[in-house]
Order: structure tokens, then C-alpha cells, then sequence
């Protein structure tokens, strides 16, 4: 591959780093937390989160009584999940470390999980690869990915429109959010692989509030302004994000709420 695979990873170090992702990942709490359960996390369970950001699916595992690591290539939202996890009372061991290259032996987890993080690995077949290394015979992969159709993957298409197209050899993130994308991933694995399409509310007080809510604290769109606002180009994007917003929005008294679309997949290793 002819991609600097290193920097682009530094560039999402520093894409998570801006903002207030912890602050972002509240919305999808419910979201982690259905994962935990679906997974049936327990005592006795030995669980995985990669690219765990601040710990949302971590802490939820811990709390049911797994035994639980969480991994993820951002110093700076370990230390959220450390603190997060500190102030609940609960032992969790959290690894800085890339979803590319796992550093556990193979077949060291009962579960591994990864809730709208391992989907912004680089390559995505050597990140599926790596979930399915480290996990033992017979064990759970439980993954939840943006939907290329959905609100989130809508809101991608329309912010990459304005910023330089990926290299050739990496495919778009919400992929993984596409049921055959998603299987093929796996299909070397001899899993079995169920898939279901959910979604998760989003709501604020008008389209606007969000929008600005994501100028301060979503990562990918603080960055977006920063790179744009310079060149005059981005009040046109925000423009067209307000149109976007209006078109998946369900509120009628002029608030915000939205059916944010993902795709739930669990993929059953043979043991």
C-alpha cells in the first residue's frame, strides 16, 4: 500500500483530541451499552473494547462484571476513560494501542467489541483481522458502524464533498456500516455473521444548537471549519449540513430529533 499509514493515524490522534469527544460520546451511550448486553458481558468474561475512546462500552462491560480492557490509539481519551472509570469503582485496564496491531496474543478475549471506532481504522480488512486474532474459539465480536444511508453517514458525505478525496486504497469508514461490506470482512473468519439495522435518537433544541454543538466539540467537523473557514468555503458546508439536518429531521415544533441509523453486527467464531 503507498499510503503513509502512520500519519494518517496521527492525523486521528489529533482529530480526536479536538473538541470534546467525551462530551460527543454521550450520545451514543445507549448505543454502548446494548452492545455490552448483546454481548451477554458477565462475570467471568474476558472482554475487548478497541478504540474504546472514553469507555463507553468498557465501563458499561465492567459494571455487568466482565473482566474488561480497553483499548484506543488516543492518549488524551484513555484518560478520560481511567477517570470515568476510577470514579465508578471499577478496575478496568485501559491500553494505548491500535486497532491494526492488537498488542495481545491470540485468542486472549471471550468478547471483543468496538462501538463506532474500529469503522476509522485505516485498512479495514487488517483491523477485522486483528478483532478476530485475539479472540479465542467460540468467543463473540460484537461491532456497531455508522450506516452509509444514515444521518451520521449522510453528514460524512456531505463535509468529505469539501475536503481532499481518500486515497484510492481506503474506503470510506461507514462501509462497515454496509451489511455486504461488513460480511466480507469476516468471511475468511468461517463466523457466522448477523447483522441488524437500529438507530439511535438524536435531539437538541434546534438544528442550529447541534450544529454548533458540533463545531465545538465533534472532532472531524472542528477540524472541518479550521481547514475551511480560511478559504471562505465554509459557510457554503454549513449551509448544506442545515439542509441535510432538515431533511432527516422528525421534529415539527421547530426542535431537533433525528433517527440516527447504525448497523449492529455480531460475528459468531466457530469454536
Amino acid at each position: 500500500m503507498s499510503i503513509d499509514v502512520s500519519a494518517i493515524k496521527q492525523g486521528q490522534r489529533m482529530m480526536w483530541t479536538a473538541g470534546d469527544y467525551p462530551e460527543v460520546s454521550r450520545r451514543i451511550a445507549s448505543v454502548a451499552e446494548l452492545l455490552a448486553e448483546r454481548l451477554g458481558a458477565q462475570p467471568g468474561l474476558e472482554l475487548l473494547d478497541v478504540a474504546t475512546g472514553s469507555g463507553n462500552v468498557a465501563i458499561a462491560a465492567a459494571r455487568a462484571g466482565a473482566k474488561v480492557t480497553g483499548l484506543d490509539l488516543t492518549p488524551k481519551l484513555l484518560d478520560v476513560a481511567r477517570g470515568r472509570a476510577s470514579a465508578a469503582g471499577l478496575e478496568i485496564e485501559f491500553v494505548e494501542g491500535d486497532a491494526e496491531e492488537l498488542p495481545f496474543e491470540q485468542g486472549s478475549f471471550d468478547r471483543v467489541t468496538s462501538c463506532f471506532g474500529v469503522m476509522f481504522a485505516p485498512r479495514q480488512q487488517v483491523a477485522a483481522a486483528e478483532l478476530v486474532r485475539v479472540a479465542r474459539p467460540g468467543a463473540t465480536i460484537g461491532v456497531t458502524a455508522w450506516t452509509p444511508e444514515g444521518f451520521v453517514g449522510a453528514s460524512f458525505r456531505a463535509s468529505a464533498s469539501y475536503m481532499p478525496p481518500l486515497p484510492p486504497e481506503l474506503r470510506p469508514p461507514v462501509l462497515w456500516g454496509d451489511e455486504e461490506h461488513v460480511r466480507s470482512l469476516f468471511a475468511d473468519s468461517g463466523a457466522e455473521v448477523t447483522c441488524e439495522r437500529r438507530t439511535v435518537t438524536f435531539s437538541g433544541e434546534t438544528a442550529e444548537a447541534w450544529l454548533a454543538d458540533d463545531e465545538r466539540m465533534l472532532g472531524p467537523a472542528v477540524m472541518a471549519k479550521a481547514a475551511l473557514e480560511p478559504q471562505g468555503r465554509y459557510e457554503q458546508l454549513r449551509h448544506d449540513m442545515l439542509e441535510l439536518y432538515g431533511g432527516f429531521n422528525e421534529a415539527d415544533d421547530g426542535s431537533f430529533r433525528v433517527q440516527s441509523e447504525y448497523l449492529l453486527t455480531l460475528v459468531q467464531l466457530p469454536g
